[in-house]
């Protein structure tokens, strides 16, 4: 199993079989790892996990909520800065809209059909179309409010 560290955003690799007896730790930044949303499209507690295989099926044809997707990289900064800011978000959301995250550095066809040239950028999706982005580390409120114009 694949688990994402929503502390700093590595990617884990979990033995199934252990974690039931111990609590797993991201690798990378020591932080305690969440299990049981890893990947979970529908529970709307954490971002969910895009890569170029599942754009398609989880962003454009994910419904008519509104999506916005994170594109980031584990090495950037202001990247790592937003990331608590969206978790709050995904949990704050209350079924109006998703969060996604996709990693730039792993997922380069999408990264190159929307030109994204700066991280962290964020797309805001409705109905399968591209209807905003925003480029940088936007205040919470800032981005709260690009996504209450389209929810």
């Amino acid at each position: 199993m694949i688990a994402t560290c929503t502390r700093c955003q590595a990617r884990n690799r979990v033995n199934e079989e252990a974690a039931s007896t111990h609590r797993p730790v991201c690798g990378r930044c020591g932080a305690p790892l969440e299990l049981a949303a890893q990947g979970s499209p529908t529970d709307g507690h954490q971002p969910l996990v895009v890569t170029d295989a599942s754009f398609e099926r989880e962003i454009l044809g994910g419904g008519s909520k509104p999506v916005l997707l994170d594109c980031w990289a584990p090495w950037c900064g202001p990247c790592r800065m937003i990331a608590p800011m969206l978790d709050e978000l995904a949990v704050e959301s209350k079924g109006r809209y998703r969060i996604a995250k996709l990693n730039v550095d792993e997922n380069p066809q999408v990264s190159s059909r929307f030109g994204i040239r700066s991280i962290p950028t964020m797309l805001i999706f409705k109905n399968g179309e591209l209807v905003d982005t925003l480029v940088g580390a936007l205040p919470k409120p800032a981005i709260a409010a690009r996504l209450a114009k389209v929810a």
